[in-house]
């Protein structure tokens, strides 16, 4: 069923024109697609928007830093323990980490300001005296520099989550089971209860 269902929404992926990234996303393996339906369930069920908005947020921060530090693990770790949607959240660290290396010269541009701030050299030299601080590559531009706008982001992306949940229990999820496509894959036994969840039923 798993496999069917995998090669279903490559399908889907692919009429509907979706990016490369996006199709991974979709169809990278079992595990993604249990993600995928676990928020569909969330969105339709009486879960806290917060918690929903929440994770829309976390995913963004932690999906713009790089991977390769000590400070991504730290934050992942940090996030992880929050009251939060699970599946939202690393659905979102792959989508947003799918758009970072767009946003680099951003990132270098906001890291380097700080990281060159006279009142803050000492700090910072301070800091790398530190056993293990190094590893987090925190004067890294890229690196400081993603933290810093994801945490600019964060309560504008908090927002926008909150109105995407509202949008999507009050109009998209009705509107898009009355879709011909969502009729149609409502139709294959195998994925009746799948489109429900889609659906709201």
């Amino acid at each position: 069923m798993r496999e069917y269902v995998k090669s279903l929404l490559y399908k889907i992926a692919n009429y509907c024109n979706y990016s490369f990234y996006f199709k991974r996303l979709l169809c990278y393996n079992g595990r993604m697609i249990d993600k995928i339906v676990s928020l569909f369930k969330a969105l339709n069920a009486n879960v806290n928007p917060g918690e929903i908005a929440h994770a829309f947020s976390c995913g963004i921060l932690l999906g713009f830093m790089p991977k390769n530090n000590l400070l991504w693990y730290i934050v992942f770790v940090f996030i992880f323990f929050i009251r939060i949607n699970k599946p939202m959240y690393l659905i979102m660290v792959l989508i947003a980490s799918t758009f970072a290396p767009v946003m680099d010269n951003l990132f270098d541009n906001v890291g380097y300001a700080l990281l060159t701030v006279p009142s803050l050299a000492d700090f910072f030299g301070m800091l790398l005296e530190i056993p293990f601080v190094a590893f987090t590559k925190f004067n890294n531009s890229v690196v400081i520099g993603s933290l810093i706008v994801g945490l600019i982001l964060y309560i504008p992306m908090y927002a926008l989550g909150r109105v995407l949940v509202f949008l999507w229990r009050k109009h998209i999820a009705q509107a898009i089971r009355h879709t011909k496509l969502a009729k149609t894959i409502a139709k294959l036994p195998l994925l009746s209860k799948i489109a429900g969840m889609v659906g709201g039923e």
